[in-house]
């Protein structure tokens, strides 16, 4: 796939006298990620695996069985699709030299759009101030990698909790996104594993055969995104939006051969309606999507009762009322999921949008809470947060802003709604079923909050 239309600059610097413009003015030279299609390779390159436990040579092994073409040392000038530093048995912060000197000897071999990937053990977790030290080293180590690579190539972490090995199920589920086309704009960032257990996809190409999701606020932009992600992974998808998004919400379901609903997520029975419509059509509900959200944006002495009330309606109370409804349901019951979209905002906050960033940090809070409610359905709940994605509303932004939103991340340019879409698939499939109650920035490692 292409850049898209709208950032003509990154289409100038990619190729010929643009891109060597670029480089004589010091100008950023953003690259053409490479993004997730069916059907491409995993890797396109060797992987090289990094450590010494025994638990690298198990996740080398099961690299192996994904067909990949692994390495245990490097080849100098070898053109590497990965790097991962299995970093489980870290006992002081001494360790870290072996493993992390020997991945920065190979990054000038990293190809372009490579992945490098850390695996190591929560520091809170360590009862040893050393451990502590070592493991919370590796976050800040990472980080700055990721700032460091080029290229398109990007730089994220696993972290694992309580008994989950580094080849257990669920981190290697964590792996095969975080190597994979599908995290192109996810960078910095680390996934925590808190669960071994996971039933990994027996097809990789519709790790959602067979699931019902519903889709809010998906008569266009991320939402449509979403939903046609969803349904390319296998699922049978319901799309929701208000009566007044009618025609285009049936477009999409035709697209999609799904379904379309017309509600408005803030009425008391909107969750009742989703149920209704999914046990109707399908008989049941597996993955529900809290994408609708509105922006009314005022500074906060301007703010009237109004915009405030009405963003916090839509983007938090609406899923804090539809949630109940769903965790009673018989319809909702074999290992559900539930993703949210936050914001970078609701992180970091931004000038102007105390009301919108108050709900997406309420939507974070809002994981983190009712992961535990899920737990005895084999069910999970994570937010994607968002930074900044070309979509219709940023296209009107003026030209000098907007140009420098593009470039405030270490991959230099804004995402597509396809980058937030690839991260909410992935957290409703089995892959991702150690991970809950996390939320996960797709910013392209912003250079705002963490």
């Amino acid at each position: 796939m292409g850049v898209p239309s709208e950032d003509a600059y990154t289409r100038f610097v990619s190729a010929g006298f643009g891109r060597d413009l670029a480089k004589r003015l010091g100008l950023p030279q953003p690259a053409v990620l490479r993004r997730y299609s069916p059907h491409q390779p995993l890797l396109t390159g060797p992987v090289l695996v990094l450590g010494f436990s025994q638990q690298a040579d198990a996740v080398a092994s099961a690299l192996l069985d994904w067909d990949l073409d692994v390495r245990r040392h490097a080849t100098p000038k070898e053109k590497l699709g990965a790097m991962v530093l299995v970093l489980d048995d870290l006992s002081h912060p001494s360790d870290l030299a072996g493993p992390v000197l020997a991945a920065g000897a190979s990054l000038r071999d990293l190809a372009a759009s490579g992945r490098v990937v850390t695996v190591a053990r929560d520091a809170a977790e360590a009862s040893d101030p050393a451990a502590a030290a070592a493991r919370a080293g590796v976050e800040g180590m990472l980080r700055s990698l990721a700032k460091e690579l080029r290229a398109g190539a990007t730089g994220n972490g696993i972290i694992l909790h309580g008994e989950v090995d580094p080849s257990s199920a669920s981190a290697l589920g964590a792996l095969r996104f975080l190597l994979s086309a599908r995290s192109a704009f996810v960078d910095g960032q680390f996934l925590s594993v808190s669960i071994p257990e996971a039933v990994l996809p027996e097809d990789w190409e519709r790790p959602l055969a067979g699931r019902v999701a519903v889709v809010t606020g998906a008569a266009r932009g991320i939402g449509a995104s979403i939903a046609r992600t969803l349904h390319r992974d296998g699922a049978r998808v319901i799309v929701v939006d208000v009566p007044a998004a009618g025609e285009q919400l049936a477009r999409v379901a035709n697209e999609l051969s799904g379904t379309a609903l017309q509600v408005d997520i803030t009425a008391e029975n909107a969750g009742d309606r989703i149920l209704e419509h999914a046990g109707q059509r399908y008989g049941r509900l597996d993955i529900v999507v809290h994408n609708a959200g509105i922006t009314r944006d005022k500074l906060l002495a301007n703010m009237d009762p109004v915009r405030w009330n009405s963003v916090i309606a839509v983007n938090i109370a609406a899923q804090l009322r539809m949630n109940e409804a769903f965790l009673t349901s018989e319809l909702f019951t074999d290992r559900p999921r539930i993703v949210s979209v936050a914001s970078t905002s609701g992180i970091a906050g931004n000038r102007g949008q105390t009301n919108y960033a108050t709900s997406k940090a309420g939507v974070i809070g809002l994981v983190g809470a009712t992961a535990r409610l899920l737990e005895p359905r084999g069910g999970t709940i994570n937010a994607v947060a968002p930074g900044f994605i070309e979509t219709d509303m940023t296209a009107r932004m003026p030209f000098a802003t907007r140009e420098v939103a593009r470039r405030l991340n270490s991959l230099q340019q804004g995402g597509r709604p396809e980058d937030v879409a690839e991260t909410v698939a992935f957290l409703a499939s089995g892959g991702a079923a150690g991970i809950t109650g996390r939320t996960v920035r797709v910013c392209g490692q912003n250079l705002v909050g963490k």
